[in-house]
């Protein structure tokens, strides 16, 4: 069956078309079409997301991508070009998410094809298994399952037992860690998307100097939670923490390039660490056999890197491409197709299908 995916949930407007066939542990995709817009440019005045623009741009982008993935897909719009469409519908911006809902919902009453409401952060989950463009299949994966979903605004650690059925054991009490990188960004006066930027600051710090050697004196920022017993996280006292430390060694808040980078390396590695250090006791906790970091820091090296030495050689570690880290159409046709099958091909009337800003998985 062929199915139309769309995602809208924040300022990225995506639409992609696959061929699929198989069940939920044994699908087979082929991608037709993969088209997306990112509005980073738009939001950069803002150094943020400017929720009301982001709607205005998913109204001017939808059609057009529609048109260049069927075209793309080769498949013509006066007929019934898919079998179903899949649409993003929590969590996220409502008035983001609702501008999907509704285009969704005008082509389904068009096509006459369902709608699969889909659940955004387990697109994330299924994320790791895709590619941009070609063919991907959804291997066998062991269990107990763990997902470390890291973005600008979900922290979560998500166990799976049995595939496809999801328990939270441990999320952010506050701030998002890509939240904080990105309100860490804006305090050293950093480009948005803020997060890449320290990041990418962080590893050249990382490679070549220390922060004790190039600015003169040493600091420390605070890794919150790290030895509670539960599996939380908490990301806004450091966020604090950081804007304390700029305040401390400039108080006209104008830092050299030397000390931007210094602040840039050892937030990295505090919030880093806290993520690494929660997940390794998860992972050791429930026994897990296969761990998924996905999510938009999941591109973060540095977090990859200490990833790779929680798990070793006994545990498989997935993580998404770099072009499906972020926000992106192909995780939500995964994700909706699976559950379409698991449900048995039973959906929600259109009608009913609402945008659910806090949805949970």
């Amino acid at each position: 069956m062929k199915i139309l995916n769309i995602e809208t949930s924040c300022d990225d407007t995506a639409i992609s078309i696959f061929e699929v066939k198989g069940g939920t542990t044994n699908a087979s995709f082929k991608v037709l079409a993969n088209n997306s817009n990112s509005q980073i440019n738009i939001h950069i005045p803002y150094g943020g997301v400017y929720p009301v623009l982001a709607k205005k741009e998913h109204t001017k982008n939808l059609p057009i991508l529609l048109e260049a993935s069927l075209k793309q897909a080769k498949l013509d719009r006066k007929k019934k070009p898919v079998d179903a469409i899949a649409v993003t519908y929590g969590p996220g911006l409502e008035m983001c998410l609702w501008e999907g809902i509704i285009f969704t919902k005008e082509l389904s009453k068009k096509w006459g094809v369902p709608v699969i409401p889909t659940n955004h952060m387990e697109g994330h989950i299924f994320s790791v298994f895709g590619k941009h463009k070609g063919k991907f299949i959804i291997p066998k994966i062991k269990a107990p399952m763990l997902s470390l979903l890291v973005s600008g605004g979900h922290t979560q650690l998500v166990l799976t037992k049995k595939w496809m059925d999801y328990e939270i054991v441990g999320e952010t009490l506050d701030d998002a860690v890509g939240e904080a990188f990105d309100k860490v960004a804006r305090m050293l006066d950093l480009p948005y998307p803020g997060g890449p930027q320290i990041s990418k600051m962080a590893e050249i710090e990382r490679k070549h100097f220390k922060e004790s050697e190039k600015i003169g004196f040493s600091f420390s920022l605070p890794r919150p939670m790290l030895h509670t017993k539960d599996f939380n996280f908490s990301f806004s006292g450091l966020k604090t923490a950081v804007l304390y430390l700029i305040k401390k060694i400039a108080p006209d808040g104008k830092l050299d390039d030397k000390t931007k980078s210094a602040i840039a390396l050892e937030f990295e590695n505090a919030a880093i660490e806290c993520l690494v250090r929660k997940t390794k006791k998860a992972v050791e906790k429930y026994g897990v056999k296969t761990l998924i970091v996905a999510g938009g820091v999941a591109a973060n090296k540095h977090l990859r890197n200490e990833m790779k030495k929680v798990t070793g050689n006994k545990i498989k570690l997935l993580f998404p491409t770099q072009e499906l880290s972020g926000d992106n159409s192909l995780m939500i046709g995964i994700a909706g197709y699976l559950n379409y099958i698991k449900n048995k091909k039973k959906v929600p009337k259109p009608a009913s299908i609402k945008a659910t800003g806090n949805l949970r998985l």
